[in-house]
């Protein structure tokens, strides 16, 4: 009885044998096809490229081109004692170098001194694999024979980093670089092996190998041989994905963060979720883009797609790519990936939680698009302008300018939008009543201020508003109303409104004037409305140490009895000095 065949891998019994074979690469394939053709081979030639994309197979095939006896327009015939001895490994024309085990100078050295030596046929093709992974040695000793090879010597160097290989090696070799398969190269190559090889796969999950395989094509093989010998394919992972995705775009935190556990508890790891989020994401953004020829999902897949890019948005959809991506990073030196993977998912579905300049940007659009219709594009351009300008860094205040005098088109529109970005709860103080007519244009009324009643517990606790205050709102602030507030301070959180205590009525006044503007400050940097109650400093007693006639908190001073104090009188430098330092004595100098 015969020995029965040994099995092989699809992507090994599949390897293309001609130029013709090789999928995805015609731009290489053509331009060695005509070399060899018209006998203008080079002496050295760098394959670059992805794994899996057919750089060692490419090199085979030149070597059979090189050698074979029946040459076919530049295409070897895969039929001569020559091609076949190449196909089976058992030439003595070719010899394979794996440079990643056989970095050395010793095994280049070795390698260097052979090559003069003759073969039977002729052209004499050394092929180094993973050649970037040679030392610093190793890759002097074969500088020389590359800059000066025996007259019957190719030498093909490949690599998937060819930044690593010595630059006085790039410039002596003809470079190519080889592509990753598009996704139709790539679903033919696999539905030709499944129909030579009698697979029986069905096409559903021919468009899952093709998705996994990432333009590689032995990697796409491989997940084909995968599929094969189970039967069937199982792809709860995307299940998970689009429900987490169907979360985000609910704003349903908890629902994403339970997609996520349910991922891990079925063996993904979480980098691989991340990546494969990211790859959804950016699915669901090309559709949205209008670029639907680049993305490689089915029909059905591709509906659903476009159905979670409306939701979310362009601003949304470019938000979660990036916090999606930086987890990505972020994940590499995480002690725990699944965490990182957990907040950047909050963060998506809850834009409150996230104070980025993008997070900013999509609630505004949201806030557009429920008020379609009544806002302008006008409008909406100004709306983002505000944000992107007042959003440089996460406690920066946003600053909502004030309505103006009601009127139609694009003032109106903004208006509106400004009104629901502000949200209050109940009325707020009336507006002035507008000034009688005169030659000039009245001024438009402030917009009613956002100290609105609301429940203390939905207002910020002193100790956050203190530290808010000294942070960042204040520095933020105008100068007219940090001027006025700054003498002042948070006392308590009462009756719906933060208390903010003054030293007198005269500076509460004052500072009455612009508490609209301090409002919306505070509700920029909170994230909802921080109504405002401004009273005086209650004082009981006054200070052991102040002046005779110092005035107290209440006390009341009319305009019209300030007096300017005396004018200082123009002393010396020695005498500011001595003003300065009381008690100290000056020293005539000897």
């Amino acid at each position: 009885m015969a020995d029965a065949q040994p099995f092989q891998s699809l992507y090994r019994r599949y390897r293309p044998s001609r130029f013709a074979e090789v999928r995805g690469q015609d731009h290489i394939t053509k331009a060695l096809r005509n070399a060899v053709r018209d006998d203008r081979a080079a002496h050295a030639y760098l394959f670059s490229g992805p794994r899996g994309t057919g750089k060692t197979s490419t090199a085979r095939i030149l070597a059979k081109a090189l050698n074979c006896t029946n040459l076919q327009d530049g295409e070897p015939c895969d039929e001569c004692h020559s091609c076949v001895e190449i196909r089976q490994g058992s030439s003595l024309d070719v010899h394979e170098l794996d440079a990643a085990s056989n970095n050395g100078v010793d095994a280049m050295r070795d390698l260097v001194s052979r090559a003069a030596l003759g073969t039977p046929g002729r052209w004499k093709v050394y092929i180094v694999d993973e050649v970037h992974m040679l030392s610093a040695a190793a890759s002097n000793a074969l500088l020389k024979t590359l800059e000066e090879p025996p007259g019957h010597v190719v030498f093909v160097l490949a690599t998937t980093d060819p930044q690593k290989v010595l630059p006085t090696i790039r410039s002596r070799t003809q470079h190519y670089e080889f592509r990753l398969l598009s996704g139709d190269v790539l679903a033919g190559l696999l539905n030709d092996v499944n129909q030579a090889a009698g697979l029986g796969v069905s096409p559903e999950a021919i468009d899952l190998v093709m998705r996994r395989g990432h333009g590689s094509a032995r990697d796409a093989l491989s997940v084909l041989d995968q599929v094969a010998a189970a039967g069937d394919v199982e792809e709860q992972g995307a299940d998970r994905v689009e429900e987490l995705i169907d979360a985000v775009a609910d704003r349903d935190a908890g629902r994403a963060l339970l997609a996520v556990a349910e991922a891990c508890s079925a063996g993904v790891d979480a980098r691989r979720l991340a990546t494969d989020i990211l790859e959804h994401l950016r699915n669901a953004f090309l559709l949205s883009m209008k670029a639907a020829e680049l993305v490689a999902v089915p029909d059905v897949a591709r509906d659903r797609l476009a159905e979670q890019a409306a939701r979310l948005g362009p601003a949304g959809l470019t938000r979660a790519m990036e916090a999606v991506g930086q987890a990505v990073v972020d994940m590499r030196e995480a002690l725990d990936p699944r965490i990182t993977l957990e907040v950047a998912v909050v963060r998506l579905a809850r834009p409150d939680a996230d104070v980025s300049p993008a997070a900013l940007l999509e609630r505004i659009e949201r806030l557009e698009r429920g008020l379609s219709g009544h806002v302008t594009e006008p409008a909406r351009a100004e709306a983002r302008a505000e944000v992107r300008g007042g959003a440089g860094g996460a406690d920066e205040a946003v600053a909502v300018p004030p309505a103006p005098k009601p009127a139609s088109g694009p003032a109106a529109a903004k208006a509106a939008l400004g009104a629901l970005r502000q949200q209050p709860d109940g009325p707020g103080p009336s507006p002035p009543k507008a000034a009688p007519p005169a030659a000039a244009p009245p001024k438009p009324a402030p917009a009613p201020s956002s100290a609105s009643t609301a429940p203390s517990g939905d207002l910020p606790t002193r100790d956050e508003l203190t530290k808010a205050w000294g942070d960042s709102v204040l520095a933020g602030l105008s100068g007219r109303a940090r001027a006025r507030f700054s003498s002042g301070r948070f006392t308590a959180v009462d009756g719906g409104s933060a208390v903010f205590a003054l030293p007198n009525a005269i500076h509460r006044d004052r500072c009455e004037e612009v508490r609209p503007d301090v409002e919306s400050a505070l509700a920029a940097h909170f994230g909802r409305p921080v109504p405002l109650r401004l009273v005086v400093e209650a004082v009981d007693t006054m200070a052991p140490d102040a002046p005779p006639g110092a005035l107290g908190a209440d006390d009341e001073v009319e305009a019209h009895d300030l007096q300017d104090g005396p004018e200082a009188a123009v002393t010396s430098p020695e005498d500011r000095l001595m003003q300065a330092f009381p008690g100290t004595t000056e020293v005539e100098p000897k």
